[in-house]
């Protein structure tokens, strides 16, 4: 499968599955905030820890390179499907809350891509070492 298509595909997945796993505890939200807020942070590192090490482990160099590529790709797809829902669609989210409150949670992926990148990438580099 094309490099692109694959990141695009996964970068999907991860704004899909926690989307899905928010409407399914949405009620949390309304009774009890703390939690909702701390269970969606959580679904999204397992997916973006999944997706990366089946990305990463595929290619064969230039990890800390792709870890990047793949962690602004996800990020920026993230971003722009949730502003088609909650500012521009029917949820009528302002920019600045959007932005507070589930943009900025975003912000793990790519830190969690370009920490798996630069540990694969130390790995080359040690087992071509030695």
């Amino acid at each position: 499968m094309n490099k692109y298509l694959k990141a695009g595909l996964f970068g999907f997945m991860i704004w899909l599955i926690p989307f899905a796993v928010s409407v399914l505890i949405f009620p949390l939200r309304v009774s009890q905030r703390p939690l909702f807020e701390s269970i969606m942070p959580v679904v999204i590192a397992i997916w973006t820890v999944f997706f990366s090490i089946f990305y990463l482990s595929r290619i064969k160099s230039d990890f800390l390179k792709e870890g990047i590529f793949i962690g602004i790709a996800w990020l920026l797809i993230s971003i722009v499907l949730d502003l088609m829902i909650f500012i521009v669609g029917p949820l009528k989210m302002p920019l600045w809350d959007y932005a507070m409150d589930i943009a900025v949670i975003y912000l793990m992926i790519p830190a969690i891509t370009t920490g798996f990148g630069y540990l694969m990438e130390r790995a080359r580099i040690n087992a071509d070492a030695n």
